[in-house]
């Protein structure tokens, strides 16, 4: 009789249960979890500007001093030009004309800035080919280790030669983005308690300036009061023949007061 007694009340427990989990708030909060950033994307990389296209008139750049090439008829010269070679050929142009805003000298080839201009110019290549084929893997796990390897040592040349740091950043167009201090992981709870606690934050912030805004209206009233209340105390305790405590200074003091209130409503009303 225990066992069936217990199975019939059973259900009845269950509906007499109260959650006290997945509570459905009534204010007037929503959250939506924000956009995962690939780690390749410039916004993530530091730069700022992306590949500009090439202009394919150019020359190859081991044909450029060629003599020959300026004797020859116009056909062979397209032959020589980027417009009829694979576009390898066009990344080289790229790379070197980036080099070439920041290398020492005429034969620079190894310094940090040379490097740092190579690898700038090779990512954005890269950014720009997952644009087009975003399942390219081979492409995307170079491409993170050489955004990873470019801010490594752009972290050594911050530490080095802080002014050289900021030049390059200026003619490679980069913003550099450290790694943080300390990771937290986006979830639901701790986001809608923070938007919690802004939306109350708000709530109170806005009852507060309307509660000053009711109290500095009825500043004039108040001080028109005191003024009387300080005038009849003085002649009250004049006409008893007691100590005044209530000076005249205090009572010109109120109504200087008032009118500097009376002129600054004024002007506001103006404006």
């Amino acid at each position: 009789m225990n066992k069936i007694f217990l199975f019939q009340t059973q259900p009845q427990l269950i509906g007499l249960i109260v959650r006290s989990y997945a509570f459905k708030s009534d204010l007037k909060i929503k959250w939506i979890r924000p956009e995962k950033i690939p780690c390749f994307k410039p916004e993530k990389s530091g730069d700022l500007s992306s590949k500009p296209p090439i202009d394919k008139n150019q020359y190859l750049l081991e044909f450029r001093n060629s003599k020959e090439l300026e004797t020859a008829n116009d056909y062979v010269k397209r032959l020589f030009t980027l417009e009829f070679n694979p576009n390898k050929q066009s990344q080289k142009v790229y790379l070197q004309e980036n080099i070439n805003k920041v290398k020492r000298h005429e034969h620079d080839s190894t310094s940090i800035e040379v490097k740092l201009a190579r690898w700038t110019g090779q990512i954005r290549a890269w950014q720009q080919i997952m644009e087009r084929f975003p399942r390219n893997k081979y492409i995307k796990v170079n491409l993170k280790e050489l955004i990873d390897k470019r801010k490594k040592h752009l972290k050594y040349l911050r530490r080095w030669d802080y002014k050289k740091f900021e030049w390059i950043l200026e003619k490679l167009n980069l913003v550099y983005k450290p790694p943080p201090n300390e990771f937290k992981w986006i979830t639901r709870k701790d986001s809608l308690r923070k938007l919690t606690d802004k939306y109350c934050e708000d709530v109170k912030q806005e009852r507060l300036n309307s509660l000053r805004l009711k109290y500095e209206s009825e500043q004039p009233a108040f001080l028109e009061e005191k003024i009387r209340s300080l005038e009849f105390i003085r002649v009250e305790q004049k006409e008893c023949g007691v100590e005044v405590t209530v000076s005249q200074e205090e009572i010109n003091a109120v109504k200087v007061q008032l009118e500097d209130l009376k002129k600054k409503r004024v002007v506001m009303e103006e404006y």
